[in-house]
């Protein structure tokens, strides 16, 4: 389960999402560089020709060489969300995988239109397949978001039938098709005319996608949307934004406790205790014009728990955050949170302020490349210092079982 919104303007394009997956599942964030043509390239099951890679900004789940969502030197950003479709995704032999498009085409688009054209071309050769979630070892299809400055696209697939329909203002994605009789281009097998949502599987359950799509939609709604209302929604428990990096609001928002099947529960900052938790966040700024600067705000673990980092794709990198280890910590804080219901307060009483500061400091090196690497090397190091004094904090007990 995930969530992927976006918005163009005439200034350029906000991107954002959530990834969610298991609660154990450590995700990775890293700085890819440049890559130059030749030889072969393996994804999670195939052998590829290397046809090169822009340098680019990733997060993956560590076990997975694709990506969940990127931004490369470009202002490409991508991500994708698991669809239920009519084609059983279990029984179809190892090919690409999502995540693996995702990364193919942030390494090969140099505009979301190549991008788009990138991933369908590897889609109708090579097909999708293979398990995409160890944990319960089942493969599956997506949707993606893929946008750039000027122009953005949702592409949905099942196997290796696909449609795409362009962004008109903004757009969100969640775990359903939705491009209906929207799309302008596709693969051959859809006929013209078709409603695509003739491929969803007619006993997929919906509601926890509408509910959150529901609430995407709604941030999209708002005039002059920022990427700190972007941080606000993607941690949204249910009850709508909060958290914005520098509000005067301090209060937090409890962290769901009751899962219905109608999706109440299931909210944009997932914590299905057990099964599914936003496991890696980001929210990236795509410029039009050439000689401003690319962003992005990179949050390992949950949203609610952790900082939205400011970085400067795709160099200026914190490497650490390509360390389990620090996921792990990050993951300790929610693992608290979902056990005490005052630990969100205390964790954000400590990472408010400093978000804050960051996201100010930030916007003063934006327009100075010479100073960004060592902001982003200070900022991660006061991260670094703010998670170890929440990590020395006394943990609440942990319940006691019943009988």
């Amino acid at each position: 389960m995930c969530d992927t919104l976006c918005a163009l303007s005439p200034a350029g394009t906000l991107f954002a999402k959530n990834s969610d997956r298991p609660p154990g599942e450590v995700q990775l964030i890293e700085a890819h560089p440049r890559r130059g043509p030749g030889g072969a390239l393996r994804t999670q099951y195939l052998t590829l020709p290397d046809a090169g890679a822009a340098a680019l900004l990733g997060a993956r789940p560590a076990w997975l060489w694709g990506l969940e969502q990127g931004v490369n030197e470009h202002g490409v950003a991508i991500g994708n969300e698991k669809v239920y479709t009519t084609l059983d995704a279990n029984a179809e032999p190892a090919a690409l995988t999502g995540m693996d498009l995702v990364r193919l085409g942030l390494e090969r688009g140099r505009s979301a239109d190549e991008a788009l054209e990138v991933m369908t071309a590897l889609v109708a050769e090579h097909g999708q397949g293979g398990v995409a979630d160890e944990s319960t070892q089942e493969a599956y299809f997506s949707s993606f978001l893929i946008a750039g400055p000027d122009c953005a696209w949702v592409l949905e697939t099942s196997g290796r039938t696909w449609a795409a329909a362009p962004v008109s203002g903004s757009r969100a994605i969640s775990n359903r098709l939705t491009v209906r009789r929207e799309w302008t281009r596709a693969s051959g097998d859809v006929p013209p005319g078709a409603d695509f949502d003739a491929w969803r599987h007619p006993d997929a359950p919906t509601g926890y996608a509408d509910r959150r799509l529901a609430a995407s939609r709604a941030c999209l709604a708002g005039r002059g949307l920022t990427p700190a209302d972007l941080a606000a929604h993607l941690r949204d428990h249910g009850e709508g934004p909060w958290g914005a990096p520098g509000s005067a609001r301090t209060e937090v928002s409890p962290l769901p406790e009751r899962f219905l099947p109608d999706g109440e529960g299931v909210t944009v900052c997932m914590h299905l205790r057990g099964f599914q938790n936003t496991t890696s966040s980001m929210i990236a700024e795509l410029p039009r014009a050439p000689e401003a600067q690319l962003r992005a705000w990179v949050a390992p673990g949950s949203p609610c728990t952790s900082v939205y980092l400011p970085v400067f794709p795709p160099h200026a990198v914190p490497p650490a955050l390509a360390d389990p280890a620090v996921w792990r910590s990050f993951a300790a804080l929610r693992d608290r949170a979902e056990r005490d219901a005052g630990g969100l307060a205390g964790v954000r009483a400590v990472f408010g302020p400093l978000e804050a500061d960051l996201w100010d400091e930030a916007d003063a090196v934006a327009a100075r490349p010479q100073r960004q690497a060592g902001f982003v090397a200070q900022a991660w190091e006061r991260v670094q210092e703010a998670l170890a004094r929440l990590a020395s904090a006394p943990s609440p007990p942990e319940p006691r079982s019943q009988g």
